[in-house]
């Protein structure tokens, strides 16, 4: 049997740290009457494993380089393993909102060098292709969780479910480790160069500033739409087999998009041009899922929230291919990535609060479009910077 591809490998590592993010939807209308959870509280339990990335991307994205990409990935693993195995034990709100926080550093440590490896470990041709499907390694962990979630739940309970994928990011480290190549000779040159000049040219230069803040624009949105499908199907008394697979299905399309992406990089398409698609599918796609329309039947609805993430994932996959490229030096390109993923947090953090905010305060779903519809619109902005910033780069 063919050993699986080091760079694939890192793909897996991602997808298996993603689970974290997508194991709390379908656990989360248990979560609400085991622990009380209000859907403030409960958008605050989707975002707030993104708070270390929010807080320490670009710290982190400095640091990798000198502890080495793959020893970062390593470490989160394992963290997310311990946090998880903990999570499990949670009585309380509380615990479980800190020890959320603590799976959002080790998602950070596994996220954040992984394109940088991915890089390292392919030839320069494949490297558009191979970031097309690390784009997806979010909507692939999450439709993961939320179609095997509602299931497992029923068979062990929410706490079972977090040791059992607290085991899954163990195994993962474990073959990582065995499998991707040491960081070796590439820890000297990157310790080389100060990491505060590596930090001046990335936070001087307008590349990392419009590819993070475009990430924020489309990650908030996306996990908020996606994050609360199960508590909506759950309150319009959809089963909890049904709801798995329409939320599943909802998440996995979008990896169509991030694929889809790296292929048409790959043949030439104008980065901009796949942001101006995504963002433009994302902002009708809610409205046509959410608005108060007359007449629009839920199969109706249901579609567009399909549009919204399949058409919308061409952003990641896009906005990878970009972080490489508008790194304003060689030695910059993890501290970009660094700060892309910083900005990412931001949006993940915000976008589910504020959804679930306005849900509560309008007493339904809507009008939480116009949240979404205003993060489509600063993307547009956003993307018809993006083809004068290509001209100067590598």
């Amino acid at each position: 049997m063919k050993p699986i591809a080091p760079a694939l490998l890192v793909v897996i590592a991602g997808v298996s740290a993603a689970l974290h993010v997508g194991k709390l939807p379908p656990a989360l209308p248990v979560l609400r009457e085991a622990l009380d959870i209000s859907l403030v509280q409960a958008g605050f339990l989707l975002s707030l494993v993104q708070l270390a990335g929010m807080a320490l991307g670009l710290a982190v994205g400095l640091a990798a380089d000198g502890i080495g990409l793959k020893r970062c990935m390593l470490a989160g693993l394992v963290l997310l393993a311990v946090a998880s195995g903990l999570g499990g034990l949670a009585t309380a709100a509380s615990a479980l909102l800190v020890l959320r926080a603590i799976e959002g550093m080790g998602f950070l440590l596994v996220s954040m060098p992984a394109p940088s490896l991915i890089r390292r470990l392919v030839a320069p041709q494949q490297v558009n292709a191979m970031l097309g499907w690390w784009g997806a390694y979010m909507p692939l962990g999450t439709a993961l969780a939320l179609l095997c979630g509602p299931w497992l739940i029923t068979v062990l309970g929410w706490p079972g479910w977090w040791w059992l994928l607290g085991l899954l990011s163990l195994a993962m480290a474990i073959w990582l480790a065995w499998a991707v190549p040491g960081d070796g000779e590439h820890l000297p040159d990157s310790r080389a160069e100060p990491w505060l000049r590596r930090l001046r040219q990335t936070l001087s230069a307008r590349g990392p500033w419009l590819v993070a803040v475009t990430f924020a624009m489309y990650s908030g949105q996306w996990l908020a739409v996606v994050g609360f499908l199960p508590t909506i199907y759950a309150q319009a008394g959809v089963s909890g087999a049904d709801m798995g697979v329409l939320t599943a299905l909802a998440a996995a399309v979008n990896i169509v998009g991030n694929v889809s992406s790296g292929r048409m990089l790959q043949r030439g398409v104008p980065p901009q041009r796949l942001l101006y698609a995504g963002f433009l599918a994302m902002g009708m796609g809610a409205a046509g899922a959410f608005a108060p329309w007359d007449g629009m039947p839920p199969v109706g609805r249901y579609l567009s929230v399909l549009v919204f993430s399949m058409v919308g994932g061409m952003i990641p996959g896009t906005l990878f291919s970009l972080a490489v490229r508008l790194a304003p030096g060689e030695r910059t390109v993890s501290t970009t990535v660094g700060w892309m993923q910083q900005w990412s947090a931001v949006g993940q953090f915000a976008g589910p609060p504020l959804v679930g905010w306005v849900a509560s305060q309008s007493g339904g779903w809507e009008w939480t479009w116009l949240v979404t519809g205003a993060c489509s619109l600063a993307g547009l902005l956003l993307a018809s910077r993006v083809s004068g910033q290509l001209a100067p780069a590598r």
